[in-house]
């Protein structure tokens, strides 16, 4: 099993920032997947950005320039600065993590950002 606990969201106002955290426990292998995920009300879960345990990144295109991944191997925790925000991205945003050889995906109970224009 594995735990993720997220901490960092809140209310911004457009051009803010806001950093995102997320530290993973239990049983985390040494090669895993983390990344960020985001809901806003009425459309589906998308992949804002993930990172390898060997530092391999993705970004949706809406955040390329904006957004910067980065994790801490030795503590399981991942990061995620968010710089110039727009009321676009609001919404519920969820830690992921994925073990490599195991059929199965973690999700921390989300964190609310909200940014007013």
């Amino acid at each position: 099993q594995v735990q993720l606990v997220e901490s960092g969201g809140g209310l911004v106002q457009a051009g803010g920032s806001l950093r995102l955290s997320c530290a993973a426990s239990g049983v985390v292998f040494s090669s895993n997947v983390m990344g960020w995920y985001r809901q806003a009300p009425g459309k589906q879960r998308e992949l804002v950005a993930s990172i390898t345990s060997g530092g391999s990144i993705n970004y949706a295109e809406s955040v390329k320039g904006r957004f910067t991944i980065s994790r801490d191997n030795a503590k399981n925790m991942v990061l995620l600065q968010m710089n110039s925000l727009k009321p676009e991205d609001t919404a519920v945003y969820y830690c992921n993590l994925h073990n490599v050889g195991i059929p199965r995906t973690y999700w921390g109970q989300g964190t609310q950002v909200t940014v007013s224009s």
